[in-house]
């Protein structure tokens, strides 16, 4: 076979330089949580968790279940969630409220059921773009030094923790689904408050195994006393308008083993003094906030592809993440009116007063994204692969990247036992796009041998997201390396093991096991060894698999699993559901039952009465463009109607809103259900059932607004004949099947 010049890329794989340590946080031998220096123990056994934000009070409690189980059918391990003061104790005259949306018990029971551990953020103070950073208007009007250990603000808060513990009695301690408690949010000077309220949230009977802050930003935390953790945004709205894509984003589509990012919650810690933290000696890198999206502020609206967030995320397991948590995972809609960060409370930036949909891989409509879909396939190799890869410390490579503009040089890094390993491979960033990489090899290092693959130089496409393995086991035979990521490990039902591994797109997939290669091709490939098997699917399924309950599942729509073993559809594209048969090394499809799939339907958009129109700014707080409010929108809007056909009245429906403009409302009836700053995507929406009428109030975006817009966007502005409601469709929100 004739081989093509290609640049070598080396590593030298060294393992961990001390022997593990239990943390002395968590010594309790009845916990199901144990945390180590390098990793958690999940009963046991090592764990990578994978958590995503939740905010339960953004959430009609109605949906709670389905919008849990799609977490859980996206790989992900645990939720976190802020339990914002605000939303329950509005007045100081009142007890704090847990009804319906508020009942954090309840929600933690809801998590529970779909096999959920969970993280309270507590607070007080958690920012989530909330007013008050979620502090009580009477809490912040109180003359007390705020987030200190003055007594008197100390006073106001142990009756808030007090209410928490009451509520959540039963429902935490070592052995129970809550597995953290999160204190405080982005403080960074005051470490003996941070103790202080621990203190004060286990005296209250908030008790759990681990107890975290976050520590980026160079923060300052009481020592051994809590988890430190960490983020990483690919972009961000609290930057200003007029500033290019900064380094403190793009330092997160490199392999390194820094944590700390100095730009989340720069713009409201002001001027205070902010160091680049290292990572605390005895703990292991833990994430609570990779971003999974992004909010959409007035003055700065950034829109990220699916490829932005995925990429992100595995640089992060490649870097030695221990723990992948992201912010959002599931967007909302704020439960009330003036709820929001706003300029008129303080912050820099205007939110609308409503929407927290913040791209995320489920948005506030319910709807999963293609976001989804991409990290779902790095959950489930964590899922399966897991266990292994938390006991594989970190390698970077001999050459390294200078610095976060190098658009040339290869990124990636390892992680090895010095038996097994993967090759972790990222070559994907948004606004600053990059060239295909030349043909490559990897020459890794290990401890008495070294591993060099693909025997076929590979070029890497610019949106390369990849896992190569090196070493695996699987079964009775060794996978030496394959060009692959693998997705899952299943027992076969006859006996033996299927290793299923997942094509990139512009790579060849080949395999090399007992000194043979062979090239994966088609949308199913498989090689039989023995008993075992490695089966490869091709690149165009990396937007349809699914991998839920040890299943294969093809499909363009939202799997569920009902209670009976089948699997569950809730259809959109009403398409063919198909599963890998792991006997027959094959794919069936299976047959649906029940009604056929209403499929979505245009509606008639009628222009109504026209508004006054937009101004050129609505005023300003630091040089970033205020928001007009609602109020405004409303009166001065152009007003777009559209009837919801009797037909599709009976039940809620999904709808999807193609507009152009600044800012818009939307009325159900006569009720404010939301709003939205334009940023070039569609806006969904979930609407109640018996709506006759959805009338949308929309301000367009005037030519000297200082708003930036995604390049997209912006050239969709530019071409746009007219600004307004374009056009709507609906199709109805809760149509599931059973497949078997």
């Amino acid at each position: 076979m004739t081989t093509t010049t290609a640049q070598t890329l080396t590593a030298e794989v060294r393992g961990w330089t001390s022997p593990r340590r239990v943390h002395p946080m968590t010594p309790d031998a009845g916990s199901r949580i144990v945390l180590t220096d390098r990793y958690l123990l999940r009963d046991g056994r090592p764990h990578i968790p994978v958590s995503g934000e939740f905010h339960f009070t953004r959430v009609l409690r109605s949906q709670w279940d389905r919008r849990l189980r799609l977490m859980r059918a996206g790989g992900l391990t645990a939720v976190a969630a802020y339990v914002f003061w605000n939303h329950h104790q509005p007045d100081a005259d009142a007890p704090p409220a847990f009804d319906d949306g508020r009942d954090v018990a309840a929600f933690v029971d809801a998590c529970a059921r779909a096999d959920l551990d969970v993280i309270l953020r507590v607070g007080p103070w958690c920012h989530g773009e909330v007013r008050n950073g979620g502090l009580p208007d009477w809490v912040q009007a109180a003359d007390v030094a705020h987030r200190t250990d003055d007594p008197a603000y100390l006073a106001l808060v142990r009756p808030w923790f007090a209410a928490l513990g009451a509520q959540l009695a039963g429902r935490l301690g070592g052995a129970s689904r809550v597995i953290g408690i999160q204190i405080e949010n982005e403080i960074y000077d005051q470490p003996g408050h941070i103790a202080t309220l621990k203190a004060m949230a286990i005296e209250a009977g908030l008790v759990a195994p681990l107890y975290m802050a976050t520590a980026w930003g160079g923060a300052e935390l009481p020592a051994d006393a809590v988890l430190p953790m960490f983020g990483g945004y690919a972009d961000g709205f609290w930057v200003d308008a007029d500033a290019p894509w900064d380094d403190t984003f793009r330092e997160h589509f490199f392999f390194s083993h820094v944590w700390d990012d100095p730009g989340i919650g720069a713009d409201v810690r002001g001027a205070r003094a902010s160091g680049r933290g290292a990572l605390p000696d005895g703990f292991p890198a833990v994430t609570c906030e990779l971003g999974g999206g992004m909010a959409t502020a007035y003055h700065r609206r950034p829109v990220l592809d699916a490829e932005d967030i995925a990429a992100v995320a595995n640089t992060k397991i490649g870097n030695g993440s221990a723990w992948q948590g992201y912010y959002m995972y599931a967007g909302g809609i704020n439960p009330a009116p003036g709820l929001q960060e706003s300029q008129s409370t303080g912050y820099p930036n205007d939110l609308p007063e409503f929407d927290y949909d913040f791209h995320a891989p489920i948005g506030a409509a319910g709807i999963p994204s293609r976001t989804h879909a991409l990290l779902r396939t790095q959950h489930a190799f964590l899922r399966y692969f897991g266990e292994r890869v938390a006991e594989m410390p970190s390698t970077l490579p001999d050459v390294l990247p200078q610095g976060v503009h190098d658009r040339s040089t290869p990124r990636w890094a390892v992680r090895s036992d010095g038996d097994e390993g993967v090759v972790f491979v990222t070559w994907q960033q948004p606004h600053d796009a990059l060239d295909e990489l030349p043909p490559v090899r990897f020459d890794v290092s290990l401890p008495g041998r070294r591993v060099v693959f693909s025997d076929v130089p590979v070029a890497i496409p610019r949106g390369t997201i990849a896992r190569f393995p090196f070493g695996l086991v699987v079964g009775g035979a060794t996978l030496e390396w394959a060009t692959a990521s693998p997705l899952a490990f299943l027992a076969r039902p006859g006996g033996g093991a299927v290793l299923v591994l997942l094509a990139h797109a512009g790579i060849p997939p080949r395999v090399r096991i007992a000194g043979e290669t062979r090239e994966a091709t088609g949308e199913l490939w498989s090689w039989s060894v023995g008993e075992d098997a490695v089966v490869v699917l091709g690149a165009q399924h990396t937007d349809d698999v699914w991998v839920i309950d040890d299943r294969i599942l093809l499909s363009a729509d939202e799997i569920d699993v009902a209670d009976d073993g089948g699997v569950a559809v809730w259809h959109r594209a009403g398409g063919a559901v198909r599963i890998l048969d792991l006997d027959a090394l094959r794919l069936r499809v299976l047959q649906p039952a029940g009604a056929d799939v209403t499929p979505a339907r245009d509606l008639p958009v009628v222009r109504g009465a026209s508004g006054a129109g937009p101004a050129a700014t609505y005023g300003s707080r630091d040089g970033r463009a205020a928001a007009p409010g609602t109020d405004r929108v409303v009166r001065d809007g152009d007003v777009y109607t559209v009837r919801i056909p009797d037909d599709l009245q009976d039940g809620p429906l999904e709808v999807s809103v193609d507009w152009v403009g600044d800012v818009a409302a939307v009325r159900a009836d006569d009720v404010l259900v939301g709003d939205r700053f334009w940023d070039g995507t569609d806006w969904m929406l979930r609407i109640p059932a018996g709506t006759r009428r959805l009338s949308f109030h929309v301000l367009g975006l005037h030519r000297e607004a200082a708003v930036w817009l995604h390049p997209r966007a912006r050239a969709r502005l530019a071409e746009a004949t007219a600004q307004g409601v374009l056009a709507v469709t609906a199709q109805p929100a809760d149509q599931r099947r059973l497949h078997g």
